[in-house]
């Protein structure tokens, strides 16, 4: 799998999509194509993912805290347990995503795309009590 940058320049070659627990913070993969990929576990904090390709991407348990996925499509993605807290999601696609226990506190989630039965988890995720 070849990870490249919006320009279409590659930034890096992955063997069978498998990232999982790499250490990626701070890394820039502005609108990289990760589509499927293996990134359990893995540390993305502060990473610029604006506008990347995270389809049906195994995110479970990663690090995401303080990472721009702003305009990313994490449609279909694993997130369970995974950390987003401080996250910028404006417009990000989560449709079909798992945010199953997934950390949202602080996140920035203005535009962001998300189906009706998502709605209690992102609620509960970022801290919202509704009374």
């Amino acid at each position: 799998m070849e990870i490249k940058n919006l320009e279409g320049k590659v930034i890096l070659t992955v063997e069978k999509n498998d990232l999982s627990e790499a250490n990626l913070s701070k890394a820039y993969l502005r609108g990289a194509n990760l589509s499927g990929a293996d990134l359990k576990g893995a540390n993305l904090y502060e990473a610029d993912l604006s506008g990347a390709d995270l389809y049906e991407a195994n995110l479970k348990e990663a690090n995401l805290s303080g990472a721009d996925l702003s305009g990313a499509d994490l449609s279909g993605a694993d997130l369970k347990e995974a950390n987003l807290s401080e996250a910028n999601l404006s417009e990000a696609n989560l449709y079909k995503a798992d945010l199953y226990e997934a950390d949202l506190s602080g996140a920035y989630l203005r535009g962001a795309k998300i189906n009706i039965q998502q709605k209690e988890e992102v609620i509960k995720a970022i801290g919202l009590k509704i009374i």
